[in-house]
C-alpha cells in the first residue's frame, strides 16, 4: 500500500469491484453504501483516482498493557514498515472470525 508520505509500494490486490456511483453531499462528504470499515486510509494518484484502504484502530491502552519485550517488537515492526522493509504474508481472511 502507499505510505502517508505519498510513496506507493504495492496494492494488496489489484482486483476492484464496482460499488456504484457516489456523489458528495452539501458538506463535500462521500457516503459509501455497504460499509466495509469505519476507518480508512485514503490515497489519491496523479490521475485523481481515490483508493480507500480499510483499517483498524488499536486503542493506546492496549498497546500500553503489552509487556516490554512485545512492545519493543511492535515498535521495531512499525519502524521497519515505515522504512519500506515490510513484506506481504498474503491474506489472513481464512482466520477472521465473523462477529
Amino acid at each position: 500500500m502507499a505510505n502517508k508520505n505519498g510513496g506507493a509500494t504495492m496494492l494488496a490486490d489489484g482486483h476492484f469491484t464496482f460499488l456504484g456511483e457516489a456523489r458528495t453531499d452539501s458538506k463535500k462528504r462521500v457516503v459509501l453504501k455497504g460499509e466495509v470499515s469505519k476507518h480508512y486510509m485514503a490515497y489519491v494518484n496523479d490521475a485523481g483516482q481515490i483508493l480507500l484502504e480499510p483499517m483498524s484502530l488499536v486503542p493506546t491502552r492496549g498497546f500500553k498493557s503489552l509487556n516490554a519485550k512485545t512492545r519493543a517488537s511492535v515498535l521495531r515492526g512499525l519502524q521497519q514498515a515505515k522504512a519500506g522493509k515490510g513484506r506481504s504474508l498474503g491474506s489472513f481472511a481464512k482466520h477472521a472470525k465473523e462477529d
